[in-house]
């Protein structure tokens, strides 16, 4: 792809993106003051009740029935810098757990009421051998195998980085057409949380020590290694931060760049999205840069202990409803929110108003 064709991709993609209905959000404004209960007296779950009617487009809200989690699956050439406290390997057999349905994210998936399916966009492993289980496999969409180490060298190549993106598009389209009505993006890679914070360090022009985590739990050694990755990877990031696709490639990965695409088919397509931690977070701020009217599509599930987490939904202005101190992934913290959307559409929609109970509003 050309840069002419690739600046007229992302081009495209903006102008499709428009904000949520603002009459269904008056409208649920309204409703909530006919509702019976004291003004405000459901506190955040009014707020995302009409968060709700904006982005469905109507009030009262519809209840939501088709909750779908995508696993972006992909190793992370950093891992071998040292930056984590598990192995590369265990990514691909993090993968057979989820497809035989033994991850936080089936059983978080199963109390939501949500479908899982797993993407293998840059396994390190073959997994041809595998087939879908409780969580469905798709493999079409593998990139490459691993990536680069992004300290010294770029993550992708510029044509992978575009194809990457290209299968986020593909596959939010093919979730919304089978009738999703609510998308979970969620992530599994061994040393993820580390091109995550070289992504938002960049993005929000923060020091690399105030950005890196210690992610799957590494010691201060190990911090320490993963600050000087952080930090030069950032100084590579310097001259592509005005071209988003290039910015994926260099310290980015294949599954980023599927998520952004991801994120921002979902905001054109109309359809909500609940973030989830640091990665689905450094992909949200890479897709704002895209589309800026995108982010009124979506809402922060946690706030995750990720330094880098709380910097991105500060830059996003987007409120966490959870802080668990969760740092797994998987969209596990996005679906802990989920029975929180499903609350607010419910008040909404089944809650008489003080006329149809005939109870009084005012003294």
């Amino acid at each position: 792809m050309t840069e002419a064709a690739r600046t007229a991709l992302l081009a495209k993609l903006a102008e499709q993106i428009e904000r949520p209905d603002e009459s269904a959000r008056t409208a649920a404004r309204e409703r909530q003051l006919m509702l019976t209960k004291p003004t405000g007296a459901l506190g955040r779950l009014e707020e995302l009740s009409v968060w709700l009617a904006g982005v469905q487009g109507r009030s009262p809200t519809r209840t939501l029935e088709q909750v779908r989690v995508v696993v972006f699956a992909g190793d992370h050439g950093v891992a071998g810098a040292g930056v984590s406290a598990y192995p590369a390997a265990v990514t691909a057999q993090m993968v057979r757990n989820v497809v035989s349905g033994g991850a936080a994210v089936n059983a978080l998936a199963r109390l939501a009421g949500a479908t899982v399916r797993i993407v293998d966009l840059a396994v390190d492993a073959d997994l041809s051998d595998l087939r879908s289980g409780s969580a469905e496999l798709v493999v079409a969409h593998k990139v490459r195998r691993g990536s680069g180490r992004i300290d010294t060298e770029d993550a992708l190549t510029r044509a992978e980085a575009e194809q990457a993106f290209r299968s986020g598009l593909a596959l939010a389209d093919a979730e919304i057409d089978s009738g999703a009505d609510l998308l979970v993006p969620a992530d599994l890679g061994i040393g993820n949380t580390t091109p995550a914070a070289a992504l938002i360090g960049a993005l929000t022009r923060n020091d690399a020590s105030l950005v890196t985590g210690r992610g799957t739990g590494i010691d201060d050694a190990t911090w320490m290694r993963k600050c000087a990755v952080v930090r030069d990877a950032m100084r590579r990031a310097r001259p592509v931060l005005g071209d988003q696709l290039l910015l994926l490639a260099t310290i980015g990965g294949a599954d980023f760049a599927a998520m952004t695409g991801f994120l921002l088919q979902a905001s054109a397509r109309r359809t909500p999205v609940v973030l989830d931690g640091v990665m689905s977070a450094a992909s949200a701020l890479v897709a704002q840069r895209v589309a800026f009217r995108a982010v009124d599509w979506w809402v922060a599930g946690h706030l995750s202990s990720e330094p880098a987490h709380a910097l991105a939904l500060h830059r996003l202005s987007l409120k966490p409803l959870l802080d668990l101190d969760l740092r797994l992934g998987e969209g596990s913290g996005a679906l802990l929110a989920v029975p929180l959307l499903k609350a607010a559409a419910a008040t909404m929609a089944e809650m008489a108003t003080f006329d149809e109970a005939g109870v009084s509003d005012r003294d």
